[in-house]
């Protein structure tokens, strides 16, 4: 089966890894994995700010880019989300391109839920020696449905422990334009998760989407906190042999 990875612009700019190690565990998984290389922003910091035509213009560019694929995957909930959720949304005014995007977004998927319930993946070959804690991001669990998937992986990961921690489905305060223009309530929600984090006894924080890692990696190192923090796609492809997210030297 041929994917066309969405790559996402945090990873791209912040966290190329997580994009390798996507790529690895497709490939893995028995793949054949593209990433077209004139892909840009799924479009959704102008569709939370109401500019739906950019967020119009931006969905006709990614469906045209992407609809050769058999699949369309990201290592986001929260990208995968805006192209299966909110593209066929914003193109229902146009037949033509109703379908196409309807189409289009049949074919998205989460990394983790990709390789569990499309691919049939049941385990992966890495360790990881550690007792780590999941922080379900808003996008992944509402919009995608994920929540089992990375859990299942993670559970085939020589030397890891799973140590779920309180409240692991209450948003970090990220939520994209959220943080931005609730700076205040973003930093409570942000306290809160990376105390729960500290509570849970965990020594890792893994998660599915940047924007959660990037928020929660911030407030722990503020905090002094010695947590480290990857993205799931790290652990899960044996490649977190890396500084964590917010330790400096990103990968």
């Amino acid at each position: 089966m041929r994917v066309g990875l969405f790559v996402t612009c945090l990873v791209d700019a912040f966290r190329p890894n997580v994009g390798f190690s996507a790529v690895a565990l497709l490939e893995q998984a028995g793949c054949t994995v593209a990433v077209p290389a004139g892909q840009t922003c799924c479009g959704q910091p102008a569709y939370n700010s109401g500019d739906r035509e950019d967020a119009r213009r931006i969905a006709r560019q990614v469906i045209e880019l992407f609809e050769e694929f058999d699949y369309v995957v990201a290592p986001s909930g929260s990208c995968a989300g805006m192209l299966k959720r909110h593209y066929p949304e914003l193109c229902a005014h146009d037949p033509a391109w109703r379908v196409r995007a309807e189409r289009f977004a049949s074919r998205v998927h989460e990394l983790s839920e990709f390789l569990t319930d499309v691919v049939g993946l049941r385990e992966v070959d890495a360790s990881y020696a550690g007792r780590c804690t999941y922080h379900d991001s808003c996008s992944s669990l509402r919009e995608m449905d994920v929540r089992a998937q990375p859990r299942a992986l993670l559970g085939s990961v020589q030397g890891l422990e799973l140590q779920e921690m309180a409240d692991t489905e209450v948003c970090c305060g990220f939520g994209g334009t959220f943080c931005v223009k609730y700076p205040e309530i973003s930093v409570r929600m942000v306290s809160d998760k990376a105390a729960a984090v500290t509570a849970s006894g965990a020594d890792t924080l893994l998660a599915g989407d940047m924007g959660c890692l990037l928020n929660i990696a911030g407030r722990l190192k503020r905090e002094g906190s010695a947590v480290r923090v990857y993205h799931v796609a790290e652990v899960l492809a044996g490649r977190a042999d890396v500084p964590g997210i917010g330790e400096g030297d990103d990968a």
